[in-house]
């Protein structure tokens, strides 16, 4: 088994290398001055089962650019198995045509992956479950709700708490957060205008008292989580946090997070945090790495992904 990590997260790539006891594979990804992508492997992978790390985040063109080149690559240089380790799936928002003469650009983006040449995907916390059938390639979707839930209990512990979906759409999430926590759960009805925009409308259940901790799978520029906290605060929360696999936090997110009600917002390390984030008081970061290298190790050695969130 080897791991190639190209240059989108190199932090969280070390940190499963680590987890595996396994050295990244040696390579380079560089930019010629015309900012074509160029990758060389200077290991002999032929015949082995090669993982490669990238997260099709922020510059997410350039990301997708360099990960479809890597399989290429390794296609190329004979490869016995090739996984895209994708942690954070961009363009996983557009999974369905909002309007008409729209593109679906999430299942373009699963035929170029599949077409580069990669055998299977592992990713996390897809945006949309049915992305797994836009793949015509075996494709497991992990959860960042085992890591998570273990910081809530750990975080909440004696206290009143209360699970909170920010939005309709989010309910199944937030169901099965609640119930790996045994707690009451709450949802916000919320109505988009335009894009990145929202309105909260209606708070559905009791969070008077209650130490609320909404749960998403993306918050990209945070108007979502701050709008949703002040309505929490506003129906008499004691308090409100917020747990979110994919923490995009592009834009105003950081300033609206520092100067919000939230009293904390935890992410993952699926996409790399800038320095901005890495500086806010009020957002911390906890690692999937051994959540992502355990199912690397599952799946080159043939055992059950699936029992990891039994």
């Amino acid at each position: 088994m080897k791991l190639l990590a190209a240059n989108s997260n190199r932090a969280l790539s070390e940190a499963i290398g680590k987890y595996l006891n396994l050295p990244l594979t040696k390579v380079i990804v560089k930019r010629f001055s015309d900012q074509e992508i160029f990758v060389e492997i200077l290991e002999n992978v032929r015949g082995e089962d090669v993982f490669v790390l990238q997260s099709t985040s922020y510059p997410a063109n350039d990301h997708v650019m360099e990960l479809l080149i890597c399989i290429d690559a390794l296609r190329r240089a004979s490869a016995r198995r090739i996984t895209a380790v994708i942690p954070y799936f961009g363009y996983a928002r557009q999974d369905r045509k909002p309007g008409p003469r729209t593109p679906i650009s999430a299942k373009l983006v699963a035929n170029l992956i599949t077409t580069a040449g990669a055998d299977r995907v592992l990713t996390m916390d897809l945006h949309a479950g049915q992305i797994q059938g836009f793949f015509d390639i075996p494709t497991d979707n992990l959860y960042a709700a085992p890591v998570m839930t273990r910081d809530i209990l750990k975080k909440f512990k004696d206290k009143k708490l209360m699970i909170v979906s920010p939005d309709v759409g989010g309910v199944v999430r937030a169901r099965a957060y609640a119930k790996r926590v045994n707690a009451p759960l709450a949802i916000i009805d919320k109505r988009r205008a335009k894009v990145n925009e929202s309105e909260v409308m209606n708070i559905i259940g009791k969070v008077q008292g209650q130490d609320c901790v909404m749960v998403d799978d993306i918050s990209d520029t945070s108007g979502t989580l701050c709008h949703a906290a002040e309505a929490l605060i506003d129906a008499g929360a004691a308090s409100v946090s917020a747990y979110v696999a994919h923490g995009v936090l592009s834009g105003p997110a950081v300033e609206r997070i520092s100067s919000s009600v939230l009293k904390e917002v935890v992410i993952t390390d699926s996409i790399e945090a800038n320095d901005e984030v890495k500086a806010c008081k009020k957002i911390r970061i906890v690692s999937i790495a051994p959540l992502i290298g355990e199912a690397i190790r599952r799946i080159s050695l043939e055992t059950s992904v699936s029992s990891l969130f039994d």
